[in-house]
């Protein structure tokens, strides 16, 4: 019997629907998981009789995260190391990007090259270096070096990004604006800065996210409890010293994740477009 070919588009749409439905239960699951464990009344991610939704939900390890640890603190603290690297990372890489995707001076392709090479290597093998710079200028257990160390790390690849991005605006724009007699700078932040706002809000995200994530480099630079990350913090709940709180931990970690998930929600439609863009030019 042959098939018609409306069945066979009606099989494949059918496919197609069940894979994205299996990749959403795959990409939903851990978060659901998590949740559920965290309303454990134990210590343990299980329950006590081993089901998955727990007989007696609790919120109690929510409130003892604000009540009885500094919860609140290491997320003061992380949100102000991010939005600073954030911040400081969107400035330095468009001043960057701009001058090497429009101006011409000596070394710049060599300075292109630098900065793809120095993606080559990962961020581990210059830990002890940053920790060595770091006690030289005293910014030792310091928000502040964590954001300069931050931020430095995230230029060359961001730079690449944006100089793609910045490639593919028309020159004839600015060659208009400088015939009505528009400065260098009314240029940038009039003419260019508004049309490479999607790529802004890639790297701001980007540069924004990373603190969140980053534990190894945060314990070695801090060292006082009360200047602790969340991600340094949060790893304390799971150390023998403090008997392993799972649930704790797995509160906490969800809480973490909300600065995220509304940023990511609230610019998907720029994110994706910096993405699209900026990855086909250079």
């Amino acid at each position: 019997m042959t098939i018609s070919h409306r069945a066979r588009q009606r099989i494949s749409l059918g496919i197609s629907y069940l894979i994205i439905f299996i990749m959403i239960l795959y990409v939903l699951f851990p978060v659901v998981w998590t949740f559920v464990s965290s309303l454990n009344q134990g210590d343990s991610l299980y329950s006590s009789d081993m089901s998955f939704i727990p007989k007696d939900p609790t919120w109690r390890h929510y409130r003892r995260l604000f009540t009885e640890t500094n919860f609140g603190l290491w997320y003061k603290n992380t949100l102000k190391v991010a939005v600073a690297t954030s911040v400081t990372t969107v400035i330095l890489v468009t001043f960057t990007a701009y001058a090497f995707s429009r101006l011409q001076f000596y070394g710049r392709k060599t300075g292109l090259i630098a900065m793809l090479v120095l993606q080559m290597f990962p961020g581990i093998m210059n830990m002890v270096a940053m920790y060595v710079l770091l006690n030289l200028f005293g910014l030792l257990d310091t928000h502040l070096g964590l954001i300069i160390v931050y931020a430095g790390g995230a230029i060359p690849y961001n730079t690449w990004l944006m100089k793609g991005y910045m490639d593919g605006i028309s020159r004839s724009l600015e060659e208009a604006a400088i015939i009505d007699g528009a400065s260098k700078w009314t240029i940038m932040w009039r003419i260019i800065f508004p049309l490479i706002l999607p790529m802004v809000s890639v790297i701001a995200i980007f540069s924004f996210v990373s603190p969140f994530g980053d534990f190894l480099f945060a314990r070695l630079v801090l060292t006082t409890p009360t200047n602790w990350t969340l991600s340094v913090g949060l790893h304390d709940f799971v150390s023998a010293r403090f008997g392993q709180r799972y649930t704790q931990f797995a509160a906490g970690s969800l809480l973490a994740a909300l600065p995220i998930t509304v940023l990511y929600l609230s610019l998907q439609g720029l994110l994706i477009g910096g993405l699209t863009r900026g990855s086909v030019k250079g």
